[in-house]
């Protein structure tokens, strides 16, 4: 069991200022998606995931930090108004970031990191939090000559340079930042834990919200006939089904396990590092939507059926580590359907964009029932929830 006292466990509401920083990443995802959609290519999709590691990193390295150095304290505070100006303008500069405003990405992106890590690193309430920080400045250190090489040099190397320092910054966070013979203690770690499965949950929403502007976008500039209106609805229904299947009680059951956790800080952890693959599934689904909803009556082609079929697809079997990591349960029905919507895919390329929506539709409504009722068993059936707790521990 963890080590930290009851007195230590510190639990706060998500303040309204963290809402509000949480707004320039609306922004972020979608500048995201329009340069997936602008450069729908193997490059561009590759272009797209070594920008998004490096926006997610720093939404993900400030609200940690924010949860562990609490949110009412002023030097809190002051972190996350920098940190969202600087973000501002590193999100703007995402279109253009391999074209000529590299520099205009790389600044604020390294400014952010070293800036958040520092105070941190100085303003931490206890010495192990203070030394884990230190040693996640390493890391950043280790990374940061890559992303400045990668600005200085031409579009064409830069995709490398810059996939090598995102790689870095991914694998620290998924390894908790670890150095030679100094590794997290998470189990004595005072964290509020609700407070940052809380932050995950209203991003998660955001995510879907953004998806449904790029199709309320598209829904404005295409013609207001029976093709665009069904495609449109098509769209809509698999958002509401994607929703369902996490907030048909999945939540709750996540919640639960998290707070029987004995190590609740490397439970929350599995849901950032998730979170990495369901923000990239979302932004394949709102490219996806927003080309199903421009051309509605045409014929199926690769790209549709990798970001139409793909993006949920990737959303559910990321989802369904979660889970398995977790709760220990409602993560075979998710790798199912994920396995099913693989497969469809492959036979969307042939089929017309209307029949591809329809079917994804179907699939997607037959998991949300499915998921729902899956996490009510799960909720009230004490051996799953032992289980859980069980898995949990070492």
């Amino acid at each position: 069991m963890s080590t930290v006292p009851e007195s230590m466990r510190l639990r706060r509401e998500v303040s309204p200022l963290e809402l509000f920083y949480d707004l320039v990443f609306v922004f972020a995802v979608s500048q995201l998606s329009h340069h997936l959609l602008e450069h729908l290519t193997w490059r561009g999709a590759a272009e797209t995931g070594v920008l998004l590691v490096a926006v997610f990193g720093t939404w993900a390295y400030t609200s940690y930090e924010a949860t562990l150095l609490d949110v009412q304290r002023d030097v809190t505070r002051w972190m996350i108004v920098i940190v969202m100006g600087l973000g501002l303008f590193m999100n703007a500069a995402i279109p253009a970031a391999f074209d000529d405003r590299a520099w205009a990405f790389v600044t604020p992106l390294l400014a952010i990191l070293f800036f958040a890590g520092a105070v941190t690193a100085l303003a931490g309430r206890t010495a192990l939090l203070r030394e884990h920080f230190r040693r996640t400045l390493v890391w950043m250190a280790a990374s940061a000559p890559l992303w400045i090489v990668g600005a200085a040099v031409g579009s064409g190397p830069r995709l490398w340079w810059w996939a090598v320092a995102a790689l870095i910054d991914l694998t620290g966070t998924w390894l908790a930042h670890p150095l030679p013979g100094r590794t997290l203690s998470s189990r004595e770690l005072a964290f509020d834990a609700d407070h940052m499965l809380e932050r995950l949950r209203l991003f998660f929403i955001i995510l879907l919200g953004e998806t449904v502007l790029t199709a309320g976008r598209a829904m404005s500039e295409a013609p207001v006939d029976v093709p665009s209106v069904l495609a449109t609805a098509g769209v809509f229904t698999a958002l509401v089904c994607l929703w369902a299947a996490y907030f048909g009680g999945g939540e709750d059951i996540i919640t639960g396990s998290v707070n029987h956790s004995s190590d609740p800080v490397r439970s929350v952890r599995h849901g950032v590092n998730s979170a990495y693959l369901v923000l990239a599934a979302l932004v394949a689904l709102a490219v996806g939507s927003e080309l199903a909803i421009a051309h509605p009556a045409g014929h199926g082609s690769t790209s549709l059926a990798l970001l139409l079929f793909g993006g949920p697809a990737l959303y559910l079997a990321t989802t369904a580590w979660f889970f398995g990591t977790t709760a220990g349960g409602a993560w075979k029905e998710r790798l199912l359907a994920a396995v099913v919507l693989a497969a469809t895919g492959v036979a969307a390329i042939w089929l017309p964009t209307l029949a591809s929506v329809a079917l994804l539709d179907l699939i997607l409504v037959v998991t949300a029932t499915v998921l729902t009722r899956a996490h009510r068993r799960l909720a009230g059936s004490p051996k799953a929830a032992a289980e859980a707790d069980s898995h949990l521990s070492p």
